[in-house]
């Protein structure tokens, strides 16, 4: 246990720096057998997104930013209906039988699931949320490297098997310095970390069986009489899922942020990251194989878990209220996944301090990287990351965060604002709360304040050509409507669509959405023009968003125009690739001591 005077927050800050020590020693070297996983999966959505993954993974090889000697693998969703990540999973499974035979039974595996198109972060829809770019690391870490680095304890006190993670968030925790995490149990095993019951309604719950050990530790091995998928207060309630303040002393625990919600709130343990043994993929694997092809979305945490523990009842099987979308065979597939699980066992690692991130939405990204957040300092999260910038202007709580840029020293960038693989010249300034990635902005320009920007280049017959998404930070992408006469209630930077559209001369018809016509949003609208520079991209988007915010006419119906959905079958990945080794390259040579740590 560790020693009761370290103060609160500090054992985890302690843990992390540890982990990150240890993987950065082991990147671009060859790992030893047993020393990291054996294979490292990364699910992606379309062939477009496989191939912009293998890009990236490739490049991130070549410049030994992750270790060597280890199978790294990108499995793509078949065609057709959306899977899930519990399809993705059964997929991956497919994929690993097809390419290791019986070899993969001895086998580590990391599945981290990053098929979806970050819709709600679109800053990370072109190059996948697993390639984000964190603010710390030299190189720049991006979210692949954190997970590699949070979990290098895990293959060597795992049985073979596999671990299912998702690509948008984070986990932190401290244990003692003799203990490890052992995932060696038969069945399922998950994390668990105390959390409010308001977070428990968006996550799944562990319900665990009665614990009679009278010391309470940073880590315990507990067994799940049952597990909830996004339940209700009542519900925790109902099913004994609601832990009391917890009878002991404040010197029993590491000394957490969580500590205090345990000694003093009533919590539930909520859940983050799975694995499964090899008997339990193999079971997955035969029913995937005797289905064929799955036509409807499988959770893997709501659909595999809630089938596991003595205390699981069929009953989830038919509630569809945290479904997007009730496909005809949905509960079906859900009753054969019960009862093909039924029986298999949960364990549960707890982890009373430890915490769980999601950055996976604007809102998230910018709170997390620019206010004085927990996981800012137990990351060590950075305002001035492998970047070349003016002096970061401060206000209570808040600072801007600048990450692999260059930024002429005139410009402004204003607290709570984001700037990543850019180039801002002097004569541009940027107001808060915004979020500039992959542009270069040369011209004169005022940024407003919650300005979302983000550049991509394309391959458009042939061409190199670029576009450049914006929008307001708080606007729903995903909100969509049925009818061209309801595209009124969809905003644009906060002003009504229909508004927007007669500001930049454009006609409101079909053609003005591509792909399914049944679903008319601002992702499949198609208002962002098509330039032949990086720099002209950004200055006419721009200038169309200017136009809204001073209710000022600017026609767009002279440029060849794409949707955000567009943008990402034409996005040339290597080119976006080039354009930040461009940027490396030259903060390399003006500072060729620049460390960001």
């Amino acid at each position: 246990m560790n020693a009761p005077s370290v103060p609160p927050g500090e054992s985890l800050r302690g843990a992390t720096r540890r982990k990150l020590r240890r993987f950065s020693e082991l990147r671009g070297k060859p790992v030893a057998a047993g020393e990291f996983w054996d294979i490292v999966a990364i699910t992606a959505a379309d062939e477009k997104q496989e191939l912009a993954y293998k890009q990236q993974l490739s490049e991130k090889l070549k410049k030994k930013e992750l270790p060597l000697g280890v199978q790294y693998h990108v499995f793509v969703d078949p065609a057709g209906a959306k899977i899930g990540n519990g399809g993705s999973t059964l997929c991956a499974l497919r994929c690993l039988e097809k390419l290791y035979g019986d070899k993969w039974n001895s086998f580590t595996i990391l599945l981290i699931h990053s098929g979806g198109y970050s819709q709600r972060l679109p800053n990370a829809s072109a190059l996948g949320k697993i390639f984000t770019a964190l603010p710390f690391g030299n190189p720049i870490y991006q979210m692949l490297e954190l997970k590699l680095a949070m979990y290098i304890d895990f293959p060597s006190h795992m049985n073979p098997g596999i671990l299912v993670t998702c690509a948008d968030d984070i986990e932190l925790y401290s244990i003692g310095e003799s203990e490890f995490i052992r995932f060696d149990k038969p069945g399922f095993t998950a994390l668990a970390h105390p959390s409010s019951l308001t977070i428990g309604t968006t996550h799944g719950v562990f319900v665990l069986e009665p614990f009679n050990c009278l010391e309470h530790r940073d880590l315990e091995y507990r067994c799940c009489h049952r597990f909830l998928h996004k339940p209700s207060m009542e519900k925790m309630h109902q099913c004994n899922a609601v832990c009391r303040p917890r009878n002991v002393s404040q010197q029993d625990f590491a000394g957490g942020d969580t500590t205090s919600l345990i000694l003093d709130h009533e919590y539930v343990y909520t859940d983050s990251l799975f694995y499964m043994d090899h008997k339990s993929a193999r079971k997955l694997l035969a029913f995937y194989e005797k289905i064929g092809t799955l036509n409807c979305e499988i959770d893997a945490y709501g659909d595999f878990l809630q089938a596991l523990g003595p205390g699981a009842t069929v009953e989830y099987t038919r509630n569809t209220s945290n479904v997007t979308k009730e496909e005809s065979e949905l509960v079906d597939m859900r009753q054969r996944i019960f009862y093909l699980l039924k029986g298999t066992s949960l364990s549960v690692v707890v982890l009373n301090n430890s915490k769980f991130y999601h950055i996976g939405t604007t809102e998230e990204y910018l709170f997390h990287f620019t206010s004085d957040s927990s996981l800012k300092s137990e990351l060590g999260l950075q305002s001035i990351a492998f970047s070349i910038s003016p002096a970061i202007p401060k206000c209570p709580g808040k600072t801007s965060c600048i990450i692999h840029s260059i930024l002429d020293s005139r410009c402004s960038v204003s607290p709570g604002s984001v700037v990543e693989y850019s180039r801002l010249g002097p004569d541009v300034s940027v107001g808060e709360n915004c979020i500039i990635s992959g542009s270069y902005v040369i011209t004169t320009a005022v940024l407003p304040a919650y300005s979302f920007v983000c550049s991509l280049s394309l391959k458009m017959n042939g061409h190199l050509k670029y576009s450049t998404m914006v929008f307001g930070v708080q606007d729903t992408l995903k909100k969509n409507v049925k009818t061209l006469s309801d595209i009124k209630s969809l905003q644009f930077f906060g002003v009504c669509f229909l508004s927007c559209l007669d500001i930049w001369n454009l006609q409101v018809t079909e053609e003005l959405f591509s792909g399914n016509k049944t679903y008319l949003s601002l992702w499949n609208a198609r208002i962002f023009p098509v330039c032949s520079s990086l720099s002209d991209s950004v200055t006419t988007s721009l200038k169309m968003l200017n136009a809204v915010q001073n209710k000022s006419k600017f026609s767009l119906n002279t440029y060849k125009l794409l949707s955000i959905e567009e943008m990402l079958v034409y996005k040339d990945v290597e080119d976006m690739i080039t354009y930040r080794e461009q940027i490396f390259l030259e903060l390399r040579r003006k500072q060729p001591d620049l460390e960001t740590s």
